[in-house]
């Protein structure tokens, strides 16, 4: 199985490390007529490298096809990388976008939409569909047509991509991924209060929490930083938590088993495919993965081309506000487009401590500050209005050349040795000691005094401008002819000396596709789009919110979020109404799945008939389900290559 045809040499620039050789060039097969153990005095075998990079095994002696000389060739198979080896491997040029990806296409996809029985077969899967809102995003801007025209609401691209999913390919549901990150995130703000509470006494979840929701950030510091692995979250991903929910909580429902149900993610970056992947996310028992295939956004676009759906045609009633019966739909949250990790965390500190002071106006003030002129890096402080106080301190980082500075700076505040390669990252003797003082549990963590504050939480994102840029979001479009005088790599050519040529163009003209990816002005347009039906900043209600005030007529408190603050300015706001039925509806639906996964016969909690809140404390067996359900593990991946070469 080759690449989707979606995928262009021009999505793989992420480069990270110098080239090396595979680890698995090759696959030795021993036949079953084949002594395994060589005879006395036999030479070693060589492999040599023909002029078409095929490998051949040598030998002078034995038996077999044996030239005059007396030496034996075999042609050796070439092994096939699976999105397994990829991620036990730390020997790529590149990400894993640029190893041959299996069963991870949308030619699969169709496969196995056109194999599936009907519904009264026993061997019938139910085919689910959940896409991201970037993926949605990108799609809009593809219909806009100019930088004036009007975006299509997400609303509507949605209704439409559900549309041709159901009707043209034969899924039988398609979500938005919005619910599943409105989880993600109150888990994830769980495991910081966790995080705060043990303070520097944890030995394998410390703070300052890293973001784990990007996999090729994921992957990127499991191979060469495993001295970040502590820090970062062990909260699952939207695209996982989606998987927990549409295999172990919708197949209950449908009275279907985890195997039974074929679930697909639309992303908007390949490494999606590589966490899909992971033995994590594999069921033992039921022998399925929590989500069976990724597709980017670029190949569910060159699916409708190839179906011949045109996605700017409306579709019926999409302007009415009719979602899925199981989720809501397009849930907004303050922040980036990237999930606004660091924003909710920064909302519900200071929601809750405007509840610590019984105050109705804004106690909180949040400042930014931009790091070397780029937006891809930016720190947040949020401060006690009244006395200065520093409750939290975040950043947000973006991109693999602010990632790789990210890293140094984490290591140096919290006395960890950075280094190349699983086994680096010792704790030095000075090891963070009296750092930062923690307080409590609640978002008072106050300075030490005389020292410079680190960083209590980081976003990391491994794409310029995070998410809305992702590899996969490079949309299939026809090349042009241009007088370009750089390849993709930045590197000057002369295209008639090379033989480039293209049909159709002049002199010196080669095809150029008319986006790129981490193009400035693509990705506005997308960010654009992604904030369509949403006001900017957008604003929810905070992430801990008490199940007895949604039923209060009265409006909620205004509470502080920071998102395109300055300097000494607080941003106050109320939940949007068009936006808080799905809100208050994400909050009741969230506390009814903990009960259902969670919850046990010993637990008097979970036996009410009132849904749960989120951050309820469980029993042990309750707490360990969940633990179970909704995060995960990583593991310093030791390299098999020694410069350029391979150990075997």
């Amino acid at each position: 199985m080759t690449f989707s045809g979606a995928l262009k040499l021009t999505d793989l620039n992420d480069f990270i490390t110098p080239s090396q050789a595979c680890i698995k060039p090759v696959e030795q097969v021993v036949d079953e007529d084949e002594n395994l153990l060589p005879e006395a005095g036999a030479a070693s075998t060589q492999i040599q490298i023909d002029s078409s990079g095929a490998y051949h095994e040598v030998t002078s002696t034995g038996t077999g096809n044996a030239d005059s000389k007396g030496t034996k060739t075999k042609k050796l198979k070439k092994a096939e990388i699976s999105l397994n080896d990829c991620l036990a491997c730390s020997g790529c040029i590149t990400s894993a976008e640029s190893v041959l990806i299996t069963m991870q296409s949308h030619e699969e996809v169709l496969n196995f939409l056109a194999s599936n029985p009907p519904p009264p077969s026993s061997s019938h899967k139910v085919p689910v569909l959940s896409i991201a809102p970037q993926s949605l995003a990108a799609l809009s801007v593809t219909l806009a047509g100019s930088s004036d025209a009007q975006y299509p609401s997400l609303r509507r691209i949605l209704q439409r991509v559900r549309a041709f999913c159901t009707q043209e390919l034969g899924f039988s549901k398609v979500y938005d991924t919005t619910f599943a990150r409105h989880l993600t995130l109150l888990e994830h703000h769980r495991e910081f209060l966790e995080r705060k509470a043990a303070g520097d006494t944890a030995l394998e979840e410390k703070l300052p929490m890293l973001s784990s929701a990007c996999p090729g950030w994921v992957c990127y510091a499991e191979k060469t930083h495993a001295e970040m692995i502590p820090f970062m979250s062990r909260t699952k991903s939207p695209q996982q938590v989606m998987g927990t929910l549409v295999k172990s909580w919708l197949g209950k429902k449908w009275h279907k088993s985890p195997a039974e149900v074929y679930h697909v993610t639309v992303m908007p970056c390949y490494d999606k495919k590589l966490e899909a992947s992971r033995k994590d996310f594999y069921d033992e028992i039921y022998s399925t993965r929590d989500v069976d295939c990724v597709l980017t956004t670029g190949e569910l676009l060159l699916m409708m081309q190839e179906k011949g759906w045109d996605l700017s045609r409306p579709v019926p009633d999409e302007d009415n506000r009719v979602e899925e019966d199981d989720f809501p739909e397009l849930i907004s949250h303050p922040g980036t487009s990237s999930g606004s990790y660091l924003h909710s965390l920064i909302a519900s500190i200071a929601d809750s401590a405007r509840q610590t002071n019984e105050s109705k106006g804004p106690t909180t003030t949040l400042t930014t500050r931009t790091i070397r002129t780029s937006s891809d890096y930016e720190e947040y402080i949020l401060t006690e209005t009244a006395t200065g106080r520093v409750l939290f301190k975040g950043a947000k980082c973006y991109g693999f050349k602010n990632l790789q500075n990210i890293v140094r700076k984490v290591g140096k505040e919290a006395g960890v040795q950075v280094g190349r390669g699983a086994a680096s990252g010792r704790m030095t003797s000075t090891a963070a000691r009296g750092r930062r003082k923690i307080a409590s549990a609640t978002g008072d963590v106050t300075d030490t005094p005389g020292e410079t504050r680190g960083y209590d939480y980081v976003e990391v994102m491994a794409c310029p401008s995070g998410c809305v840029n992702g590899g996969g979001q490079r949309l299939p479009k026809p090349s042009v002819p241009t007088t370009e005088t750089r390849d993709e790599e930045g590197l000057v050519r002369d295209w008639t000396q090379d033989g480039v040529s293209m049909q159709g163009a002049g002199d010196g003209q080669v095809p150029t596709a008319t986006t790129r990816w981490a193009d400035k002005e693509w990705t506005n347009k997308v960010e654009a789009a992604y904030w369509h039906d949403y006001p900017t900043p957008p604003v929810s209600p905070p992430l801990t919110p008490r199940i007895n005030a949604l039923n209060d007529p009265s409006p909620p408190q205004p509470i502080v979020n920071g998102v395109r603050s300055v300097v000494g300015k607080t941003v106050v706001g109320h939940p949007p109404a068009a936006f808080l039925d799905s809100q208050q509806k994400a909050v009741l639906l969230a506390g009814t799945i903990l009960r259902d996964l969670c919850g046990s016969t010993t637990d008097q909690a979970s036996q009410s008939s009132l849904p749960l809140s989120w951050n309820d404390k469980l029993n042990g067996e309750g707490e360990a389900m969940r633990r179970k359900l909704f995060r995960t593990q990583f593991r310093a991946v030791e390299s098999d290559v020694l410069g350029l070469t391979v150990q075997w």
